[in-house]
C-alpha cells in the first residue's frame, strides 16, 4: 500500500520504519511545496537551504534564526498559519532589507504569492490560512574591513602595482577588497 509522504512531513517516520523492516520504498515525482515555491518566488534558485519547520524550543529557535541571518543562499522554511505571525516577528528583528516571499496553498485553487519586505509580509499575513512556505533572500555578505579601502582607487592601484602585480591582477584584487565587480574597477582605469 503506497504511503503519501512529503519533505518535513510526519510520514518520514513511516519511511524509516519501512526501510528498517526491509520494505521497498519508492518515490513518485510530484508536487513539493518547497521546490514549487522556490521556482515561482523570483528569488535566486541556484543555491538554497531548506530548514523545514523552525523549532519551538527557544534556544534551538534562536540558533536557527542566527543561521537564517547569516545564510547567503535562499532560505526555505515551512510554517503553520497559527505560528506565521510569531515567525515573521522573529524574522523582523534580524532581517534588514531582504526580499521575502510567502507562498500559500500551493497547487490549489487559492494559491497565492505575497512578495515584499518583512513589514509588507507581516501586514499581508494578518488573517491567512492554509499551508505556508516562507522564502527569504540570502544575505549579501559585507566585504571584510580592509585598510586599503580607505585609499582612493588610484592609491589602491599603486599599492598593488608596487608589489609587482600586473593590471589584470590588480583589478581583481581591488574588486575583491572592495566587494565590487571587476568591471566597476576596470571602468575607472580605462577613462
Amino acid at each position: 500500500m503506497p504511503v503519501l509522504h512529503g519533505i518535513s512531513d510526519p510520514g518520514e517516520v513511516l519511511v524509516k520504519k519501512a526501510i528498517e523492516n526491509g520494505i521497498d520504498v519508492f518515490s513518485i515525482p510530484g508536487a513539493c511545496a518547497a521546490i514549487s515555491a522556490l521556482i515561482c518566488s523570483g528569488l535566486d534558485t541556484k543555491e538554497f537551504v531548506f530548514l523545514g519547520f523552525l523549532p519551538l524550543n527557544k534556544k534551538l529557535r534562536k540558533e536557527k534564526l542566527e543561521q537564517i541571518e547569516a545564510e547567503t543562499k535562499t532560505i526555505i522554511i515551512y510554517e503553520a498559519p497559527h505560528k506565521i505571525k510569531d515567525t515573521l516577528n522573529d524574522l523582523q528583528k534580524i532581517l534588514e532589507n531582504r526580499k521575502i516571499v510567502l507562498a500559500r496553498e500551493l497547487t490549489k485553487i487559492h494559491e497565492e504569492f505575497i512578495r515584499g519586505e518583512i513589514d509588507d509580509i507581516i501586514k499581508a499575513a494578518e488573517n491567512l490560512k492554509g499551508e505556508m512556505v516562507l522564502l527569504i533572500e540570502g544575505s549579501n555578505p559585507k566585504p571584510k574591513e580592509n585598510a586599503l579601502n580607505s585609499l582612493s582607487l588610484d592609491e589602491h592601484y599603486k599599492f598593488y602595482e608596487e608589489q609587482g602585480l600586473d593590471k589584470k591582477d590588480i583589478i581583481k584584487k581591488i574588486a575583491k577588497d572592495r566587494g565590487v565587480s571587476k568591471n566597476e574597477v576596470y571602468i575607472h582605469f580605462v577613462k
